[in-house]
């Protein structure tokens, strides 16, 4: 029985070991799209550890001015992989923190909203949003009644019920060529935001089209271009905090 029990706590003592190890490495940002952010004159781009800032400058427009959104990164994806996505976003005069999650995982994120808030004091209304797992978790912050919109990039609610959040903007938005996400799963959730919700579904955009960091396996191939996607992402984004 000794013998037994120290077999099964290796095996469990490998399998935590290898779970830390696979949760962190991250896909990483491509570094083209965050050159291109830095040297976009409406925009900053601040890494400051556990979150990157995006901030408009005075060359923004004041479309979603005094506007800010807390977005969650995808399962094991660097929160700098979705500067390329929202820099149009910050460009329009929103405030965006992308969130590095603890263990590069949302799902075990359990910081308050404030931690995330506190990087932008001068924002006056906040949205909150996620890719594929950061989005599960963006819906249990988009229960507090002072978040006002939420943004799902591939993704659906299984925590939290939002269905009587009348007041709440909700914005889904999936593509066409997405092999990852389950969109069975995805329809049967739906029941779970306000009854006002809208569903985009992007044609030719696939999973990890919705942030800048290279192919992710089990996804589909895309049949427009990054810069293409992150543009219509990133408009109509805009549109929906806008509206």
């Amino acid at each position: 029985m000794r013998i037994v029990g120290i077999v099964v706590a290796s095996v469990l003592a490998l399998a935590i070991v290898g779970g830390l190890v696979w949760a962190s490495t991250p896909y990483r940002a491509e570094a083209d799209g965050i050159a291109a952010a830095e040297a976009d004159a409406r925009i900053t781009v601040d890494d400051e550890g556990d979150v990157v800032v995006l901030r408009p400058t005075a060359e923004a427009t004041t479309t979603l001015a005094g506007r800010g959104i807390v977005f969650f990164a995808g399962a094991r994806v660097d929160a700098a992989a979705y500067v390329a996505t929202f820099r149009d976003v910050a460009a329009a005069g929103a405030t965006v923190v992308l969130v590095r999650p603890t263990l590069n995982l949302a799902i075990v994120e359990l910081r308050p909203l404030s931690t995330f808030t506190d990087a932008a004091p001068d924002v006056d209304a906040w949205s909150v949003g996620g890719h594929s797992m950061g989005g599960v978790r963006a819906c249990t912050y988009a229960e507090d009644d002072a978040v006002q919109a939420l943004v799902l990039l591939a993704s659906y609610c299984s925590l939290g019920d939002l269905s009587g959040r009348d007041d709440l903007t909700v914005l889904s938005l999936t593509g066409s060529r997405d092999g990852v996400l389950r969109q069975d799963a995805a329809d049967d959730a739906r029941d779970l935001l306000p009854s006002d919700a809208t569903f985009v579904e992007l044609e030719g955009v696939n999973h990890a089209q919705f942030g800048d960091y290279g192919a992710q396996p089990g996804d589909d191939e895309a049949t427009i271009s990054d810069d293409a996607a992150h543009a219509e992402i990133a408009a109509t984004i805009v549109d929906a905090l806008d509206g």
